[in-house]
């Protein structure tokens, strides 16, 4: 019988937390983009130009890049829901302040703030879905809360725009604002940290410590965790599939429209159709490979997650090949096998077959790169010793931002003396290389740190 309750007490606490968390990042999300939902509001009462609106976003982004850093080593060192809660309020009282504002430098200095803020948000998630979530379950629970992001993009600029209209964008921000404050009241209420501090048994043991609370002979040093192969074949995985993904979702548009004839109206339903399948993809990563993890368990070498990464990875470099080979200027017809049951879709969807095969194409792509992208931050996380996983995914998401980075500027540049083809072909051949290299050296030591000793 007390089994049976501490079950359900399980069952009850996994339920609140994880809405808790889920609510509270959705709101996270929504109040990172309310400057961009009501952005042609604020253009018609307060004079910007393209420079003061790249200014304000950019503030944001760079604050948002350092802070997830700092955040991920906080969280192993603090409380992820004071952590958490603490974020969420921030980012609530910069919105209400944003709103009483006027001028672009104190909304480039505010949106600065709401970026630092913002990056308290993810990095405790992941560390109590690690604490509550068994090995089998963590991937699932992982994607399920990252669409937390997806609901507040698809229904943010909607919301935000119908407020906007029928009273104002100041209005828009500090309410959301307030919504904030008082939901990250109810979050430090009701996320817990582990399950001991609700007094059931931890499913992940704590570090074990020595003497006046000094590491233990089998608790990893920060040196040894960092001298880890795995967590810099990591970075360079997540560095490559973000700047890729990242790639196609900034430069694809135009690819379609500049080099390939198409209309804008494809072009951004291209956009659709990848977010559509990233969305799929991110979750059935996450089912997937629990799945895998189910059936095999996690390993010193090697892990079971490993299959569908590669399978997905490959996926990215196929796609993205065909994405620059098969779609032609001028054309309403795809050649070759890969017009295979085009025209049927074609004659129910109104679009040529071309058009179909560039939705297929762009759905394809979403799939195989944001699955790999929860998959990176789901490993990176469970391949920890516990008292660095926070650290350890705020140093692979560094690397994945500084890939999103390098999609900028570097990539426009190489489209700009040699043509969008060269720039994408050059991001399909950096993504097979890493899919190789990454296959190559899939059965190295995964568990980072130092390896526990077995018991006798």
């Amino acid at each position: 019988m007390a089994g049976q309750g501490q079950g359900q007490g399980y069952g009850y606490y996994r339920t609140v937390i994880f809405t808790a968390m889920f609510v509270g990042y959705t709101l996270y999300y929504f109040n990172r983009k309310t400057f961009s939902f009501v952005m042609p509001s604020v253009m018609e009462e307060i004079k910007l130009d393209k420079d003061d609106l790249g200014l304000i976003t950019s503030s944001q982004s760079a604050a948002y890049a350092i802070s997830k850093f700092i955040s991920g080593v906080l969280s192993d060192q603090l409380s992820a829901r004071w952590l958490f809660s603490i974020g969420l309020c921030l980012v609530g009282l910069v919105n209400v302040a944003f709103s009483w504002s006027s001028s672009v430098s104190i909304f480039a200095i505010l949106w600065f703030l709401n970026g630092l803020a913002q990056g308290l948000g993810w990095p405790p998630c992941g560390k109590v879905l690690r604490k509550w979530f068994e090995p089998s379950q963590f991937g699932t629970w992982w994607a399920v809360l990252s669409t937390s992001m997806n609901l507040a993009g698809s229904l943010g600029p909607i919301i935000a725009t119908l407020i906007a209209a029928s009273y104002s964008w100041r209005s828009t921000l500090s309410l959301s604002g307030f919504i904030c404050v008082g939901i990250s009241v109810l979050c430090l209420i009701l996320i817990k940290n582990e399950p001991a501090d609700v007094g059931l048994k931890n499913i992940e043991p704590g570090s074990k410590k020595g003497k006046k609370g000094s590491p233990s002979a089998d608790e990893t040093t920060l040196k040894e965790f960092l001298f880890s192969p795995y967590l810099w074949l990591l970075c360079a995985g997540y560095l490559v599939v973000f700047g890729v993904k990242t790639c196609c979702t900034d430069w694809g548009q135009l690819f379609l429209i500049q080099d390939k004839g198409q209309s804008a109206l494809i072009g951004s339903s291209y956009m659709s159709s990848l977010e559509l399948g990233g969305l799929v993809g991110s979750i059935a990563a996450g089912l997937l490979s629990d799945r895998a993890v189910a059936r095999i368990g996690l390993k010193n070498y090697g892990n079971p997650r490993h299959g569908l990464l590669l399978s997905m990875m490959a996926g990215m470099a196929v796609s993205l090949y065909l994405f620059r080979v098969t779609v032609t200027p001028g054309s309403s017809k795809v050649e070759g096998i890969w017009s295979l049951g085009l025209q049927p879709l074609a004659e129910m969807s109104g679009f040529t077959e071309q058009e179909v095969w560039i939705l297929i194409l762009g759905a394809v792509f979403g799939f195989c790169s944001y699955g790999p992208i929860s998959l990176f931050g789901v490993i990176a996380n469970e391949s920890a010793p516990s008292n660095f996983c926070g650290t350890s995914h705020a140093i692979v998401a560094l690397s994945a931002n500084i890939g999103g980075f390098l999609a900028g500027l570097p990539f426009s540049t190489i489209a700009k003396y040699y043509g969008w083809d060269t720039a994408f072909w050059a991001a399909e051949i950096t993504c097979a290389v890493v899919t190789v290299l990454f296959f190559l050296l899939r059965n190295i030591k995964t568990k980072m740190g130092r390896l526990p000793k077995k018991s006798d």
